[in-house]
């Protein structure tokens, strides 16, 4: 286990609030994943994905969490911190939101909160890793302090890996 402590696994904001999966996400967060155009998951797929991501958190301490609208209520995306191309000790942030919630500041928010939250745990380093075609989502990190390290090449184009140096 990791040096590190526990990553808060509910977090707030003004309009939002990040929490732990719950089976019910499974069909919402299937169709967010269906936006991505790369096809379409069973429910129970999704289910499945969800059982993986709660055994990730309990295994590595740190988590993607649900984002919703404090006021509506409504799954909206997901944020929070993965191992993904990095490592424990220097995790990734990731998120995507519905695309109907973009435009509004919701990533930048629940990002923000994320990012506190890591500091929280000791961390000193966060990463980012985002195709470079996608410039609402590098406008999000620029905004949150995460400054580009290089960009690589991968199957589907060009990625930018940005990194932030925690309080």
């Amino acid at each position: 286990m990791s040096s590190y402590e526990t990553m808060a696994f509910h977090l707030e904001t003004e309009r939002l609030i990040l929490r732990p999966w719950a089976e019910s996400d499974a069909a919402e967060f299937r169709d967010l994943l269906a936006e991505r155009g790369t096809g379409t998951r069973t429910v129970e797929q999704t289910r499945t994905a969800i059982a993986e991501l709660l055994a990730a958190t309990e295994r590595t301490g740190i988590a993607l969490l649900p984002v919703q609208r404090r006021e509506e209520g409504d799954f909206i995306g997901y944020c929070g911190l993965i191992i993904g191309r990095t490592t424990l000790e220097e995790p990734e942030i990731a998120y995507e939101l519905f695309r109907r919630a973009h435009g509004h500041g919701y990533a930048t928010e629940a990002a923000g909160a994320v990012v506190d939250a890591a500091a929280a745990t000791g961390r000193t380093r966060l990463w980012s890793t985002v195709g470079t075609w996608n410039t609402p989502s590098l406008r999000v990190l620029e905004k949150l302090g995460f400054e580009r390290d290089r960009v690589s090449m991968e199957e589907n184009g060009e990625v930018a890996w940005l990194t932030r140096t925690l309080p």
